[in-house]
């Protein structure tokens, strides 16, 4: 069985990497796989919110649901919205996002600086607490979708964003992959800015508007005209379900959708990314130049594969 652990402090991530380098030993970080599992439940405090700026900085064991309510107090949000209620390095570790990567992107956008630590203990800082920074390498663009394999996320700069007055959410019925297509195409191309926009696969296909009421009315009144539809917000629930329990992601060309959708019995579509959630595990899909660069990136940040 592997030993786990507890960190409170990025000091005490550094000393626990340290001494599993030293000892030979390999690290895991927030989930089993190596000889020394790393928690970091324990780093969990907002230690700074500037709402002037819409920034604030947090330690990786934070939730995103929970930073959440503490925002709501001062009418702001983070814009993600992945299935669960996962922590901030999570979501860094593994790019994470929900229906609303539509409109904000996925945790890379979301993050202005990190601090990490390396696999031999070295404690990292990138970034600042502005949105407009270019101060030293982007390690937390690198450290996104990293799975761990570069080092330890210990805490992050977060852009914010306001909690919108009102949401609304259309769900039109599709008959076909061509029928889906072309409703999700025809709504791309209106003068409306919808904050999600999904297929759920097969039926439906979802659309999120968030913004002033008035706003919202009237590109909800848009869309309809164009494609029928009725307000519905329970379908949200039902696709982050879904999501949670996919087992993998395929990767398409979002001008190719009917393609795409008439490969597939069942997904959770996210249309201009191009991005399917569906049931069985899928294939790497990286062109294998792709996947050599990403591990002679990793060698560089952990060269005795200490991390698992």
């Amino acid at each position: 069985m592997p030993s786990v652990s507890e960190i409170t402090s990025v000091e005490e991530a550094a000393e626990a990497l340290a001494a599993a380098s030293a000892r030979g030993e390999r690290v895991s970080i927030g989930r089993e796989g190596g000889d020394v599992v790393i928690s970091t439940t324990g780093l969990d405090r907002v230690l700074e919110h500037e709402a002037g700026d819409l920034t604030a900085i947090v330690e990786a064991g934070v939730r995103v649901r929970d930073l959440n309510r503490r925002l709501a107090e001062y009418g702001q949000m983070l814009a993600l919205d992945p299935p669960g209620n996962p922590t901030i390095g999570a979501c860094i570790a593994a790019n994470l996002s929900g229906p609303r990567r539509h409109r904000y992107g996925t945790a890379r956008d979301q993050v202005i600086g990190v601090t990490v630590v390396l696999a031999d203990g070295t404690i990292a800082n990138s970034g600042g607490k502005v949105v407009k920074n270019v101060a030293g390498y982007d390690l937390g663009k690198l450290f996104c979708g990293s799975e761990g394999r570069l080092g330890l996320v210990a805490r992050a700069a977060l852009r914010l964003h306001p909690t919108p007055e009102a949401a609304m959410t259309l769900v039109v019925p599709v008959e076909s992959a061509a029928d889906a297509a072309t409703k999700a195409h025809a709504i791309m191309r209106a003068p409306v800015a919808p904050s999600a926009l999904d297929v759920l696969w097969s039926g439906r296909l979802a659309v999120l508007f968030e913004g002033g009421a008035r706003g919202v009315g009237e590109q909800v009144g848009i869309v309809r005209s164009l494609v029928g539809g009725v307000t519905d917000e329970s379908v949200w629930a039902e696709g982050e379900e879904r999501q949670a329990a996919s087992r993998g992601r395929l990767l398409f060309d979002p001008g190719g959708l009917a393609v795409a959708l008439g490969g597939l019995a069942e997904a959770v579509v996210r249309v201009a990314a191009g991005v399917a959630y569906v049931p069985a595990p899928v294939a790497d899909q990286r062109d294998p130049a792709e996947i050599a660069l990403a591990e002679r990136v990793r060698a560089q940040f952990d060269p005795a594969g200490v991390l698992a």
